[in-house]
């Protein structure tokens, strides 16, 4: 007898490719652009620094107190767009995909360019920017990556290496847009389930990319540690 698991499990398998091809468009350009964005500010949003500041400044100027709020501030972010992305349900999953990964992506690298802002880093070096993408990948997967030689270094080494390495750009990008994608394709047996109701979907969506979001901040704070301009 075919069990629950397995039924999903195939439902996800026959799933993942749709909703890829749904979304041509996430590619290393799509990641590079919701980086810009996340940086320099979209619509309600402000540039990361001016939100890092906005932070600082409510927190008396206590770095770390601001990077705690920047990071719970995100998460709220992340949770109300993981909603509204998934309030559909399953059958609107094709469509509200490619929206949930360029929102998810901007979110998430405004938290961390915040935090690296906060931290003493120059978010217009491209060394920073490709430290800022590869902590979207999440701790383990960069432990990971690293040990498989797919990219370089940790986020911190990378973010102060010597010299600029334009090679790691492309390495960096692509990593990430893939990882993006298999978050969203496979927030696992539970979420595949769950939009089959599609209010429950929501709740779902909302949790998975808040959780998500607050341990990428959380590896983030740990990983980028303070420099200063002394520090080159």
């Amino acid at each position: 007898m075919i069990g629950p698991k397995s039924v999903l499990t195939s439902a996800a398998g026959r799933l993942a490719p749709k909703v890829i091809q749904s979304a041509p468009g996430v590619t290393t350009t799509v990641v590079r652009q919701a980086l810009h964005h996340a940086i320099a500010g979209i619509g309600p949003l402000p540039s990361a620094a001016a939100a890092a500041e906005k932070h600082l400044k409510d927190h008396d100027n206590d770095v770390e107190l601001a990077v705690k709020h920047v990071i719970d501030n995100h998460v709220r972010l992340a949770g109300v767009g993981g909603f509204a992305t998934n309030i559909g349900g399953l059958v609107t999953q094709a469509i509200t995909l490619p929206a949930n990964i360029t929102g998810m992506a901007i979110i998430q690298c405004r938290m961390v360019a915040a935090i690296a802002h906060l931290r003493g880093y120059d978010l217009t070096d491209p060394r920073v920017r490709n430290a800022i993408l590869l902590t979207l990948l999440s701790e383990e997967k960069v432990g990971k990556q690293i040990k498989e030689k797919k990219i370089p270094a940790p986020p911190m080494a990378v973010a102060t290496a010597p010299t600029y390495d334009r090679t790691i750009d492309a390495i960096v990008a692509s990593e990430v847009a893939q990882e993006l994608l298999s978050r969203v394709t496979g927030r696992g047996m539970i979420s595949m389930a769950a939009k089959r109701v599609p209010l429950v979907g929501g709740v779902v969506g909302a949790g998975a990319d808040g959780w998500v979001t607050y341990q990428i901040g959380r590896y983030a704070s740990r990983e980028l540690l303070p420099r200063h301009a002394d520090n080159g």
